[in-house]
């Protein structure tokens, strides 16, 4: 991926995020000669101005206190200095490139004063997996995610501790084995890495990507389980979703239909009406599918956006003072999505409940136990994971309580109202890590449900799309007819998920 050229995309963090792209800064003499004109500007600024906010005045309420000239140049290494003070758990390594990517694409926006020098440094850390470790915890979103990308700013210039090769250890001793030096940055360049909305950018990256393979996986579950239950499939017929046009909702019920190889409906349907978890599907999980659009498009205009302050435009000679380093867009698509993505969780749970429940599965056995004879006595088939997946999700759903509403005054009332984003973007990716269980568990529920199906009704037609799958879960699930412990299978399906290891439908 070229940075400072083409408009970045999701995909483009997450490939970026997962080493599966090669980062590259634009070679471009045009793009390095502006990016030069900044630091330049900045250079005659601080000599024939004097005084220009961040650069030669202190930070937030200390802009009215004015630095010695002498001093200029400590200035950026006080403000990641005192800002070293996150806690929490450390951003894994797909979040810390990403984070690195997001922050590279801002500032590659040129309008941010700083040197070719950070931004090859930037790459250089990226191309190298040199990964400052990074706590999660400290960000109020505004202005932007000042504490976590401090431990940024400080790796660049030789310090704190950076993850490399699966080892830990400081940062100028990774710096010095990739031959980089430590930079000394110059005024603005600290503030500039900053003040920014990389990090619940980079997570909301990461987030928007789980949650469009998410969508996709649910609606294959929904499939395998109406068959499992002897569903009524013309719940999802094309003339009955065309009265109601939302896009999303009518491409959920058209895989469905494809998953299904649905005729119209006749008189002599088993069921007039299924239950609203599966009868519904396309309306819970539609929801989602027609957010994702515009969670797209307000993620990659942030992360295609210069988003530090003051912005430094070379070309105008202008500073532009305002607040490009709140993530309001970004706390929204964040807060939004975990509402959707546990409704996921919560459709797949009632799901399952319908599942092991001998009064409404139609003619399977309680808990989807494949013992047979005596031994079906103290065999006990799903019920314990039926009951795990009711504490996900329920772990799920009580994170969905919106973060951006919690705004709070910091920094003597100059950070007076603040976007929350960064910590929106943490609970979305946990309810998706919850979610991503609860389909990891109706995996398991699918693949016991439709072989269970099969023992009472042998002609059970499957399409072969959906007997790929499950010719692929009978290798990873093996058909649970005695009592074992699960987590190992769960693990390697969750991990699955997060590989995305099945090809559903086109995007």
């Amino acid at each position: 991926m070229i940075f400072g050229s083409d408009r970045l995309r999701i995909e483009d963090v997450v490939a970026l995020a997962q080493r599966r792209g090669e980062p590259r800064l634009n070679a471009d003499p045009a793009f390095r000669a502006r990016i030069q004109r900044g630091a330049d500007f900045v250079d005659r600024l601080i000599a024939e101005d004097g005084v220009v906010y961040g650069i030669s005045t202190g930070y937030g309420d200390s802009c009215t206190v004015n630095i010695p000239p002498a001093l200029i140049a400590e200035l950026p290494h006080h403000l990641y200095t005192y800002h070293g003070c996150g806690l929490g758990r450390f951003l894994d390594a797909d979040e810390t490139r990403a984070v690195l990517a997001t922050r590279l694409a801002s500032l590659a926006q040129g309008m941010s004063g700083v040197s070719l020098c950070l931004l090859e440094q930037l790459e250089a850390l990226l191309r190298h997996d040199i990964l400052p470790r990074i706590p999660a915890e400290g960000s109020v979103g505004a202005s932007g995610d000042l504490t976590p990308l401090s431990y940024v700013a400080a790796v660049l210039c030789g310090e704190r501790e950076v993850s490399l090769g699966g080892e830990t250890l400081a940062a100028t001793e990774a710096l010095a084995r990739h031959q980089l030096t430590p930079l000394q940055l110059r005024p603005k360049e600290g503030l500039a890495i900053m003040n920014g909305t990389a990090v619940m950018t980079a997570l909301a990256c990461l987030a928007w990507q789980r949650a469009d393979y998410l969508s996709r996986l649910c609606t294959r579950l929904t499939a395998f389980n109406v068959l499992a239950s002897a569903g009524n499939a013309h719940h999802f017929d094309e003339a009955l979703f065309a009265v109601k046009p939302h896009a999303g909702q009518q491409r959920i019920a058209a895989r469905l239909r494809e998953d299904l190889h649905c005729e119209r409906p006749t008189r002599n349907d088993q069921r007039l009406q299924d239950r609203y978890s599966l009868r519904c599907a396309p309306h819970v999980i539609g929801v989602l599918e027609d957010a994702l659009p515009f969670f797209r498009d307000t993620i990659e205009n942030e992360l295609n956006s210069a988003n530090d302050n003051p912005i430094i435009d070379p070309d105008q000679e202008l500073v532009l003072h305002g607040g490009h380093f709140y993530g309001g867009h970004i706390a929204f698509a964040m807060d939004s999505m975990k509402n959707l993505v546990a409704n996921l969780a919560d459709l797949m749970d009632r799901q399952m409940a319908l599942l092991v429940d001998a009064r409404y599965n139609h003619g399977l056995p309680a808990n989807l136990s494949a013992a047979t004879g005596p031994r079906a006595a103290i065999n006990h088939g799903l019920k314990a994971l039926q009951i795990s997946v009711s504490a996900w999700t329920a772990e799920a759903l009580k994170l969905t309580m919106p973060a951006s509403v919690f705004s709070r005054s910091t920094e003597c009332h100059n950070q007076d109202k603040v976007s929350m984003g960064t910590i929106a973007a943490r609970d979305c990716l946990r309810v998706l890590e919850l979610t991503e269980q609860v389909a990891a568990a109706l995996l398991v529920t699918a693949r016991q449900g439709i072989a269970l199906r099969q023992r009472v009704q042998p002609d059970l037609s499957i399409g072969d799309e959906l007997a790929s799958m499950m010719a692929d879960l009978e290798v990873r699930v093996p058909l649970i007819e005695e009592d074992r412990a699960l987590d190992r299978e769960l693990l390697g399906l969750v991990n699955a998920i997060r590989g995305e290891a099945w090809s559903l439908y086109a995007r």
